[in-house]
């Protein structure tokens, strides 16, 4: 799982879900006449408890699961957010309803009003997070790559680091008047390296989700790149990008349009 991949979107039906868990213990409906009142919770009635305040919870935990799933997973055909979003469409339906027809000599309670709030917040944010690019903004910033290194300085050993080589001679330098190329201690001189092409390693960033196709040319997805995490361009193929993700595997991104150079 990766949480660099939630967006802005996902924050507000993060804290929707966060503000509606926590109405569903205040006052649903109130009752107050003189020398007598009274009230009820959400919870009074499983109905409503589990099956219209948890049910856009529940909701809420499906849509920011398949958000930082690496692959999305589907029931009935219908992937983890559609569903998630249905529950929260459903739920901000019933509380709407419930606070319209509430009955004579009976009042609202905070419960029902700042649950139909945070029920309508949480489906729009779910609706609009793919429509509205604002939306679709990392949640979590991206880390900047790392500053370059001073001449002569040993490269950070971490995943990915582009134009990392390990040096010659079993990882020691060469010795004192030795020319590079030359043989260390009478052995034989290593081959020439073949000169380096063009195309230069690089960190990249992509806008929104994007999808990494096989090498081979298959037309499945092997993963998918997400937004606020860095992974690494090896190289140009004649399908698109070749990148790396940061569990090893290697792909094509075959659109590159957008992509925040490191």
């Amino acid at each position: 799982m990766n949480i660099r991949s939630l967006t802005r979107g996902d924050g507000v039906v993060i804290g929707a879900a966060v503000l509606l868990f926590i109405s569903s213990f205040l006052a649903y409906y109130s009752v107050s006449v003189t020398g007598y009142s009274s009230s009820q919770d959400s919870w009074d009635s499983l109905g409503t408890g589990l099956g219209t305040y948890m049910g856009a919870v529940i909701g809420a935990a499906l849509i920011v699961l398949n958000r930082v799933m690496p692959q999305q997973r589907k029931v009935l055909g219908l992937d983890l957010g559609m569903v998630g979003t249905g529950f929260a469409l459903l739920s901000a339906w019933t509380l709407f309803w419930s606070l319209v027809g509430v009955p004579d000599s009976v009042d609202a309670g905070a419960g029902l009003i700042l649950g139909f709030i945070a029920a309508l917040v949480l489906a729009g944010a779910a609706v609009a997070t793919p429509l509205v690019p604002a939306l679709q903004g990392a949640l979590i910033p991206a880390p900047k790559p790392a500053a370059p290194q001073p001449y002569g300085a040993q490269p950070p050993a971490g995943y990915g680091y582009p134009g990392a080589q390990q040096s010659s001679f079993g990882g020691q330098p060469p010795q004192q008047g030795q020319q590079p190329g030359q043989p260390a201690f009478g052995g034989q001189q290593a081959p020439a390296q073949p000169p380096a092409a063009d195309f230069s390693p690089f960190w990249f960033a992509v806008p929104v989700p994007r999808p990494l196709f096989a090498e081979d040319g298959a037309p499945t997805p092997i993963a998918e790149l997400a937004p606020g995490t860095w992974y690494l361009a090896v190289e140009q193929g004649a399908q698109g990008l070749i990148a790396q993700t940061q569990d090893g595997r290697r792909g094509v991104l075959r659109d590159t349009s957008g992509i925040q150079r490191g």
